[in-house]
């Protein structure tokens, strides 16, 4: 077994990683910046090394250094979490240079499958359906326009190096095709350092499905259930579940979809945990999206259902070991449901919300998951995804694990900074999102109408805005929280802090 595990990444999946390191005997290193100093993952990790000032740039994009970092620590493996390097070949092959373990797929499986448009071939040859669109990356607009007009807009232009919602860009008709176009190269010129963009047809509504699978480096694997992910914001996902509300009531549609993701992770010969993820239009037509080579984000759902750790999966895979269980053994029982809380104003069109977190409460009960790497006193910094903890839920079925979310996140308040809890309250409540009625631009659009009747001409409209500007600036004064109803009285707050003091402390 592996003896000393460093986990190159930071915040909440550090965090996650280094509990079940530490619950299977193996040691932990962790690596941070310098505005990471004093963070929580830093903290719980047997021993930490500085690998670079705040822009992840100059720190955890820093292939040498942490390679170095694990040489110091006597690593013999390396965690990348998710983000950062996680889906970086030359990282995966880096660490097998330096005679280190890379808890992940193989470099050829992340390098095949994170081009997009050679992993749209590998699928077309493996006969899954992918989008209607190129296989090849767009040269210039002219090329785009004639595409565009075989395909039939809506179309949409996709980083070839990458995902993520980054270096997309929805064209609705020729006069905005140069313009996004220049605008996708050059996002995803930022993001992955690689401008190279393909045309998609657009599937207009679609469900985000995807298919988590495991497998060993002997030829096993098995999927466990499927995840919807439809609720998204600017192509980054929300909130999550499992099983899908739509899929999960068409058995044969689920059994086809399990079946392409098993045949998609097979076509690139892969192992260890990795989610294959798929568009679905309306009727019922699933098409491959991309395949993302490391642990997502939204793994603690597939977790509740199943009752299978997938990071020790991950460590004992990347071990040498075969899969322990058998695809006739996994079942998937009742529902799970996360809400990602981020360091977001959604009063501010969901500006970033950096700053010191004042008081921090989040629940606790049967059901009821946190994965965070934020703390009481901790500063949100402005230099990394704002994400602020991983609020999930267990219930035997949808509408209980909804109705325990919403009691979640009311008993939750997070002081000094704004956050998306009360957003996630009214998203709860929503009939449609409780029906199950939801698309990739479901929060798209509820935001934009939201928008349109503010803005409505009417006393109505005009007494709410004003209502709404009031309430927004009490929010704001004193100790600012993100649910300020939530926020324990003077009384209660007192009698906490006295818990804190000495017994024999002078007032």
């Amino acid at each position: 077994m592996l003896q000393k595990v460093l986990i190159a990444n930071r915040g909440e999946i550090a965090v996650r990683v280094i509990r079940t390191c530490h619950q299977m005997g193996i040691a932990t290193a962790a690596v941070y910046s310098e505005v990471d100093r004093t963070s929580l993952h830093v903290r719980m990790a047997d021993e930490a090394y500085l690998i670079g000032p705040a822009p992840a740039s100059e720190s955890y994009l820093q292939i040498e250094r942490i390679i170095h970092a694990a040489r110091l620590a006597g690593a013999d493996a390396i965690h990348p979490g998710y983000g950062f390097l996680s889906e970086n070949a030359d990282f995966a092959e880096s660490c097998r240079k330096a005679g280190i373990c890379f808890i992940g797929p193989s470099p050829d499986a992340i390098r095949t499958m994170g081009i997009k448009t050679r992993a749209r071939e590998l699928m077309l040859a493996a006969n899954i359906p992918v989008v209607p669109g190129t296989s090849t990356v767009i040269e210039d607009a002219s090329q785009a326009a004639s595409l565009a007009a075989k395909f039939g807009y809506p179309v949409i232009f996709k980083a070839a190096a990458g995902g993520g919602g980054k270096g997309m860009r929805m064209v609705h008709g020729p006069a905005d095709l140069p313009r996004a176009l220049e605008q996708a190269q050059s996002e995803a010129t930022q993001a992955f350092g690689n401008g190279a963009v393909y045309l998609e047809k657009a599937i207009i509504k679609p469900r985000h499905v995807e298919v988590q699978i495991l497998a060993d480096e002997h030829g096993n694997i098995v999927h466990l259930g499927e995840r919807e992910c439809s609720l998204q914001r600017r192509h980054q996902k929300i909130l999550e579940e499992t099983p899908s509300p739509l899929v999960s009531a068409n058995p044969a549609i689920q059994e086809a979809l399990y079946a392409a993701a098993l045949a998609a992770a097979k076509a690139v010969d892969y192992s260890n945990a990795g989610t294959v993820e798929f568009l679905m239009d309306a009727e019922y037509n699933f098409y491959f999206l991309e395949m993302n080579t490391r642990l997502q984000v939204e793994h603690p759902v597939t977790e509740w259902v199943t009752g299978i750790d997938l990071v020790m999966q991950q460590i004992l895979i990347a071990n040498g070991q075969k899969l322990r269980m058998k695809q006739e053994n996994i079942h998937c029982r009742g529902h799970a449901m996360e809400c990602r809380i981020y360091a977001e104003d959604p009063n501010a069109n969901f500006m970033p919300s950096p700053g010191r977190i004042t008081s921090l409460d989040l629940p606790h009960g049967p059901g009821i998951r946190v994965d965070s790497g934020a703390a009481n006193d901790w500063v949100v910094p402005l230099e990394y995804d704002p994400l602020i903890a991983k609020l999930s839920a267990w219930a035997p079925d949808r509408m209980a694990v909804i109705r325990k979310l919403q009691q979640a996140v009311h008993e939750s308040a997070i002081g000094g900074i704004a956050t998306t809890l009360g957003f996630f309250q009214q998203l709860l409540g929503d009939s449609r999102f409780q029906a199950g009625d939801i698309h990739t631009n479901f929060l798209g659009e509820a935001l934009e109408s939201a928008a349109v009747e503010a803005a409505a001409p009417s006393m109505a409209a005009e007494l709410a805005a004003i209502l709404a500007v009031i309430h927004a600036e009490s929010r704001t004064k004193g100790q600012q929280s993100s649910r300020q109803a939530n926020r324990p009285s003077l009384w209660k707050s007192m009698g906490r802090q006295s818990l804190t003091r000495n017994s024999g402390e002078d007032w």
